[in-house]
């Protein structure tokens, strides 16, 4: 299958410009049935913590995620802020399906959603939002041929543990949708490449372009390959990157060197 990851620059807290702008991008990359489809942290608002703006409350964003797996006979993830039913919100990544993707499913099943672990002490992030606690996978495509997929948003990439807890359960590639700062932009790249060694799993980081009131980002969205081999990588400003992604790679790599066996617990 092919990965698209859509390297946005958010207009702030502007969810309908925001939906408008993921949607041309994914029209541009011209996705086929079966792909997957990538979205930075928090795209339709860009990395704010005002939840009665950022909240998707209403359901519109997931309606519009839906609505493009739907369209495209793809898997969607996003990253979006929830409410949970304890009243406090979460920067969650969401995985959609199209219609009847999943067994009993009719339309855009959620095939996952996982709430970001580790969040950003000195953005006040902890401040603001609740952090999740597990390690979430996925399948994609549904069938037992897909490869599962594990998730982690942007902090999350410099702990180790948040991927292994993804091997442990599964997985074969890791998506990291991000708000990476300008600041810190020479640890994205190694940190990626670390993962995808360590895991010897695929690992999809998607940065956002652009500034907003309180930041800069220089995008870098990178794609790697099981052996840590850069697959594709995007400059500063926006734009997609497409790469291949074969679960029997994954198997392949990990059957001739398989390192992965000697994880502690494993």
């Amino acid at each position: 299958m092919r990965a698209h990851l859509m390297q946005l620059d958010m207009r702030w807290q502007d969810k309908a410009w925001n939906r408008q702008s993921a949607r041309r991008m994914v029209e541009a990359s011209s996705p086929a049935a079966g792909d997957l489809v990538v979205l930075p942290e928090m795209f339709d608002t860009g990395f704010s913590w005002d939840s009665a703006v950022t909240a998707d409350d209403s359901g519109e964003t997931l309606g519009f995620l839906r609505s493009l797996a739907d369209q495209w006979g793809v898997c969607v993830v996003a990253g979006r802020t929830v409410r949970g039913p304890d009243g406090h919100c979460r920067n969650v990544a969401t995985a959609v399906g199209p219609g009847d993707s999943a067994p009993g499913e009719s339309a855009g099943p959620i095939l996952a959603q996982y709430a970001k672990r580790h969040l950003f002490p000195l953005g006040e992030e902890s401040r603001h939002l609740r952090a999740g606690d597990q390690a979430v996978t996925f399948r994609w495509p549904c069938d037992q041929q897909g490869m599962i997929f594990s998730l982690a948003i942007c902090y999350d990439l410099r702990f180790p543990e948040v991927f292994r807890a993804g091997l442990a359960a599964g997985a074969e590639a890791f998506i990291v949708p991000s708000c990476w700062l300008a600041g810190r932009h020479a640890h994205w790249r190694p940190l990626l490449i670390a993962r995808a060694i360590e895991n010897q799993a695929y690992v999809l980081g998607v940065n956002r372009a652009g500034s907003d009131p309180n930041a800069r980002y220089l995008g870098g969205t990178l794609g790697v390959c099981p052996r840590g081999e850069v697959l594709g990588e995007l400059g500063e400003f926006e734009g997609i990157l497409s790469v291949d992604v074969d679960p029997s790679e994954v198997r392949r790599w990990r059957g001739v060197f398989p390192a992965w066996k000697d994880v502690p617990g494993g």
